[in-house]
C-alpha cells in the first residue's frame, strides 16, 4: 500500500517507517527539515519537504494514498519558552488542515495518534488540543474510516526528570505515591500503528496503547537502582509551587499552567477513567527496559 506518515523520523516515526518499509509499502515520510532527507531515503521511504500549517502541501502529498498517519507535536507548533506561543489554538488549527487535506485528496483511511485524556476537553491541561484535533477529524464523512490510536505516558517524559534528579536529588512533582499508572515506548506504539495499518478499516474507533502500568514511587525505585541512587524518591510538592518553578525557568506561560494541570489529573485518576474502560493489551517494552536508556542519558547528561 501506498502509506503516508506525518512526524518525520522521530521517536515513532523512525521505527514505524523502517517497519512499513520492511513489510513491503511505500512509505512518503512529511517532514519539515530538509535535513532528514538523506536518512529519510535510507531508510527506503520516499521524503516530501513542507509544513503542516501548509494545506496545499499537505493535500498534494495525500493524493494517492491508500492511508495517511497524522500526528501533531508541541513541537509542531513552537518552542515551549516562546511566551507568544498559543500551543493549544496553532495545534486544533494544524488539525483543521489536516481535515482539510484528507478531504481534498480524496483520502478514505486515517489512522491519528492521538493521546489518553482526549476523550474530554475538561481537565487534561496542555494536551487538550487532542480532544480538538480528535472532534475535528471526527467531522470527516461516514465514509473516511479513522483510526484513533491513544498512547499513555510516554517513558521518555521521564527523561525531564534528570536536571531535577541532579540538581536536587529527588524526582519533584505535583503527585505521587503508589497507584498504578500506565506508561508507553515509542517502539511499541510503532509497532500498533504498523498493526493496524494491515487490519481491516471501518468508522472510526479508538485503540489505547500501554506498555507497562508502575506507580510514582515505583518508577524512582527502578531508576535510582539504575543510575546509582538506590535512595531516589518521588518527592511531592504543592502545584502552586511546581508552577512558580516553571515559570521562574522562563516556560511559556499557556505551557507551564497546562503540565501543572495534567499532573493534577495524573494524580487524581481523571485523566485515566476513559483509559480504564477499555484497556488494552500491554506492549513488551517494561519500565526496567526503558531504565536502561534513563541510565545512559543520566550518564551523558551535565551536572553531577
Amino acid at each position: 500500500m501506498n502509506i503516508v506518515l506525518t512526524g518525520s523520523l522521530g521517536n515513532i516515526g523512525q521505527p514505524l517507517t523502517e517497519t512499513l518499509v520492511n513489510n513491503g509499502h511505500a512509505v512518503t515520510v512529511i517532514s519539515s527539515n530538509a535535513e532528514r532527507q538523506k536518512n529519510i531515503e535510507l531508510l527506503g521511504a520516499k521524503a516530501a519537504i513542507g509544513k503542516l500549517q501548509d494545506v496545499d502541501f499537505l493535500t498534494e502529498t495525500f493524493k494517492g494514498a491508500d492511508i495517511v498517519y497524522l500526528m501533531e507535536t508541541m513541537e509542531a507548533a513552537g518552542d515551549m519558552f516562546d511566551k507568544s506561543v498559543d500551543f493549544i489554538g496553532d495545534i486544533t488549527k494544524i488539525g483543521e488542515n489536516y481535515k482539510e487535506a484528507v478531504e481534498r485528496s480524496g483520502v478514505k483511511k486515517v489512522i491519528h495518534l492521538s493521546s489518553i485524556g482526549a476523550h474530554t476537553n475538561k481537565g487534561t491541561g496542555i494536551i487538550r488540543f487532542h480532544h480538538h484535533v480528535e472532534t475535528t477529524l471526527r467531522q470527516l464523512p461516514v465514509d473516511v474510516f479513522i483510526k484513533f490510536i491513544r498512547p499513555v505516558s510516554f517513558y521518555i517524559n521521564l527523561f525531564s526528570f534528570i536536571h531535577v534528579i541532579k540538581s536536587k536529588g529527588a524526582i519533584i512533582s505535583n503527585y505521587g505515591g503508589d497507584v498504578k499508572e500506565p506508561w508507553v515506548s515509542p517502539k511499541d506504539i510503532a509497532a500498533v500503528i504498523a498493526e493496524e495499518v494491515d487490519k481491516q478499516f471501518g468508522g472510526k474507533t479508538i485503540r489505547y496503547v500501554a506498555s507497562d502500568e508502575v506507580s510514582p514511587n515505583e518508577i524512582a525505585e527502578v531508576l535510582g537502582k539504575v543510575i546509582g541512587k538506590p535512595d531516589l524518591k518521588w518527592t511531592v510538592i504543592p502545584s502552586e509551587q511546581l508552577l512558580d518553578n516553571w515559570l521562574s525557568i522562563g516556560f511559556n506561560e499557556q505551557v507551564a499552567r497546562g503540565f501543572v494541570e495534567l499532573q493534577e489529573s495524573q494524580g487524581n485518576g481523571t485523566l485515566y477513567e476513559d483509559y480504564n474502560q477499555h484497556k488494552p493489551s500491554l506492549g513488551k517494552m517494561k519500565l526496567k527496559d526503558f531504565a536502561k536508556d534513563f541510565a545512559t542519558a543520566y550518564g551523558n547528561a551535565a551536572g553531577r
